[in-house]
C-alpha cells in the first residue's frame, strides 16, 4: 500500500514541501502537511470515518485516493495563491 506522497512545489520564488501521510489504522487518519523552509505552515487531517463514510468495507484504493486527492488539492491550491501559509 502506498504510504504517502512527497512533492516541491515553488510558488512567487519560495519553495514549498508538501508531505501526505497515513498514519494508519492505529490513528486512522491522513494527513497532508506544507513546509516551507523545513517549519511546518500549514496542516490537513482527514479521518478514516470522512474517507470511507463509516463504511464497514473500507479498502485499500479508496485510502489511496483519498491520500492522493487530498495532496493534489493542496498542491492545486498552492498553485492557485488560493494557499498562501
Amino acid at each position: 500500500m502506498k504510504k504517502g506522497y512527497n512533492s516541491d512545489i515553488f510558488v512567487q520564488g519560495i519553495a514549498y514541501h508538501v508531505q501526505t501521510e497515513d498514519f494508519g489504522d492505529v490513528y486512522s487518519y491522513i494527513v497532508t502537511k506544507v513546509f516551507k523552509s523545513g517549519t511546518v505552515v500549514k496542516s490537513y487531517k482527514k479521518t478514516y470515518g470522512e474517507i470511507f463514510h463509516q463504511s464497514p468495507n473500507s479498502d485499500s484504493q479508496m485510502l489511496v485516493n483519498a491520500m492522493r486527492s487530498q495532496h493534489r488539492e493542496i498542491l492545486d491550491q498552492l498553485n492557485s495563491g488560493k494557499l498562501i501559509p
